[in-house]
């Protein structure tokens, strides 16, 4: 057992998450023993301002140099403070902010000082989740997977079903939790479906000066663009046999597609293709699953739900239905993952991440000295 944890049985971790829509630190605490959930605890949220959002957005793309120092800088800081406000936790899971991901060539790059996290906080941090599983060959991403396994266990799920997170990128998970262990062959198959919230805001913003398209208010008002579309589901990345991941810019050129359509059509749109990415996506399904349960932002955009709903052929619910909380999800797997990470266990495999074997990724930092987890 790592020493970041000295004891056996359920622990009280505590995860942070900073995803590519860029809206702010998620913080949440989860009670495990790396297997099984036994509770939820305390939440918290920090937005990020726009001045931090601009200098996180001036590194989106990067590998290194001032803008990614900048960017580490902030994103380490919210952290601290968000963090701060929560005691008696064992462990804290930090996933930083993902600034670039190039699994096949560059690798993929997390910002944010764990080491210093873990000084700051008093206790033990695990960090950098994915860089070990992109080295032994996987996609690093999705990570959650193992987490919503568990957490379909936890609501007695006695069919298969599928997560779908809709944060600026699209990831689907599908589980059968008629396996105990995530990691058994046929249990999980996890992969990015593609774009989800990351073009609406980036268009919102660069037209409209708006962070989000509201309750999908402008959307409504619009008609979507079927040649644009079409273009969209051309692009060979949805035949692709999953596990796959991408990086929050691998469809930047969604915008243009849209580029001489008005504010409301070109949302609409953009819209349509976050939907039909998902629809492309439960092709690679091993089958049907039961329902689909919707976490992230875009859960909360009621034009975007309608057409999942007529696209897929199964139910389509908020993760809310079933008792858990959608805004911080991906945080409470962080959290679940740290302790996991603390015991040895893996966190990916080849289901999820396409990784040639288990891996348990992170770094687990201790204060006043720091190991290799």
């Amino acid at each position: 057992m790592n020493k970041a944890i000295s004891r056996a049985g359920p622990v009280r971790a505590l995860g942070a998450m900073s995803g590519t829509s860029l809206d702010g630190v998620d913080a949440a605490v989860v009670e495990t023993d790396g297997d099984v959930i036994t509770g939820f605890g305390k939440t918290a949220y920090r937005p990020y301002p726009e001045a931090e959002r601009a200098i996180l957005r001036a590194a989106l793309g990067r590998w290194q140099g001032p803008a990614v120092a900048e960017a580490s800088r902030v994103v380490t800081e919210a952290h601290a403070q968000v963090l701060a406000g929560f005691e008696g936790v064992d462990l804290v899971g930090f996933h930083g902010q993902t600034l670039a991901h190039d699994p096949r060539n560059r690798g993929t790059l997390q910002v944010g000082d764990g080491s210093a996290l873990a000084q700051g906080l008093g206790v033990p941090v695990v960090w950098d989740f994915r860089s070990d599983d992109v080295a032994m060959g996987g996609e690093g991403a999705p990570l959650a997977p193992f987490f919503h396994h568990a957490c379909a266990r936890w609501i007695g799920a006695d069919a298969p079903l599928a997560f779908l997170n809709l944060g600026g990128v699209g990831n689907l998970t599908y589980v059968d939790s008629s396996f105990d262990r995530p990691e058994a062959e046929g249990a999980l198959l996890a992969f990015d479906t593609g774009p989800a919230n990351a073009p609406i805001n980036d268009l919102m913003l660069e037209r409209l000066g708006l962070p989000m398209d509201e309750g999908g208010a402008l959307a409504l008002r619009g008609k979507v663009e079927t040649g644009a579309l079409e273009l969209f589901l051309d692009e060979p990345y949805f035949t692709r046999i999953p596990p796959k991941s991408l990086d929050r810019n691998d469809f930047a050129e969604m915008i243009g597609l849209v580029s001489e359509l008005g504010d409301a059509d070109a949302v609409a749109t953009l819209t349509a293709m976050i939907a039909a990415a998902v629809a492309q996506g439960m092709a690679h399904c091993p089958s049907q699953p039961d329902r689909v349960l919707v976490t992230g932002g875009g859960r909360m955009n009621p034009v975007l739900m309608e057409m999942l709903r007529v696209s897929l052929d199964c139910p389509v619910e908020p993760v809310e239905s079933v008792g858990l909380d959608g805004d911080m999800l991906e945080a409470q797997a962080f959290a679940y993952l740290a302790v996991r990470v603390a015991r040895g266990l893996p966190t990916s495999c080849p289901g999820t991440t396409g990784v040639r074997a288990l891996v348990g990724g992170g770094t687990v930092s201790v204060p006043q000295m720091d190991a290799a987890g």
